[in-house]
């Protein structure tokens, strides 16, 4: 592919960004009918659809890869304008995260990098298949996801790199423990007690493994949330946090640990793109510096 269009793929990255010719053009500052041909022109070059017209309008697989090969330079160029001592605008980059990443150790990752303000960060937040479907489309310059029982290997010009476990504990209110709890963690009292989940599949192995338990269970399903930590701490399930998010209120008494002492580990790995710009190794020493400072190391 010789001679790529610049200024189409700017308007490439408009398009998949916005989800809209319109407001492509309304953020470029050109019209609909520009947007449209340079698009249309862009096509032509590459003889492959990059756009599929709907709403929203979304990047092809190789409309995605184009779009991530322009962030890509628009990086190594602005790292390029601070070596020569230009102006240059915060460069932008797109991570993909799960949720109990961002709820616990990932915000204090991104400290260093928002103040004072080094990069544009777009954080999605994502679970593993998706993560790593975003990342090898070169959606996200890199992604925090659970580790595979059988981890697939890197994508070639890709490093996955271990961060640690994190922990959760399965947590009740003490009014909910009392009373489905009351005469212990049992069989026949998980048949009756309802649940919150986010990943059913990790409470059921956590109560296989640590209860005996390997029947149906009843529960409601909830992202990792405000929606999923109101139903815990307002006495309406009992559920697994991450001790990183439960541990102040255990020690408040506000929630209690309905078996003290057992607990799940959930490896995680970040998923990076081997480029080489000030931006990104900040963001990669940042991700596995924090990471390895407060989740459970082997």
């Amino acid at each position: 592919m010789e001679n790529l269009d610049y200024r189409a793929l700017a308007v490439l990255d408009a398009v998949a960004s916005h989800g809209s010719f319109e407001k492509a053009a309304n953020a470029l500052g050109i019209s609909q009918s520009a947007v449209s041909q340079r698009i249309k022109a862009l096509e032509d070059a590459v003889g492959r659809l990059l756009i599929v017209r709907g709403s929203p309008a979304e990047a092809t697989g190789l409309g995605q890869r184009l779009v991530s090969h322009y962030r890509n330079v628009k990086l190594m160029e602005a790292a390029l304008d601070i070596d020569l001592g230009h102006e240059t605008s915060m460069p932008e980059i797109a991570m993909a995260v799960d949720a109990a990443s961002l709820a616990t150790w990932l915000p204090l990752a991104l400290r260093p990098l928002l103040s004072p303000p080094r990069c544009q960060l777009d954080v999605e937040c994502a679970e593993r298949e998706v993560a790593l479907h975003l990342m090898r489309e070169g959606a996200v310059f890199g992604c925090v996801a659970a580790r595979a029982e059988v981890p697939a290997p890197a994508a070639a010009g890709s490093s996955a790199t271990p961060l640690g476990a994190i922990r959760y504990v399965c947590v009740a209110a003490p009014a909910f423990a009392g009373h489905w709890f009351g005469d212990g963690f049992s069989v026949e009292a998980l048949a009756l007690a309802p649940a919150v989940v986010q990943d059913r599949d990790l409470m059921a192995r956590f109560l296989a493994r640590e209860a005996g338990y390997v029947r149906p269970f009843p529960h409601h399903t909830l992202p990792l949330s405000t929606a999923f930590n109101d139903t815990v701490f307002g006495g309406m399930a009992y559920g697994l946090l991450p001790y990183l998010q439960a541990a102040q209120a255990l020690a408040q008494g506000a929630l209690v640990d309905l078996l003290p002492g057992r607990y799940i580990d959930v490896e995680l790995d970040w998923h990076a793109w081997e480029l080489d710009t000030p931006f990104t190794h900040a963001l990669n020493e940042q991700i596995v510096s924090t990471a390895r400072r407060y989740l459970v190391q082997p």
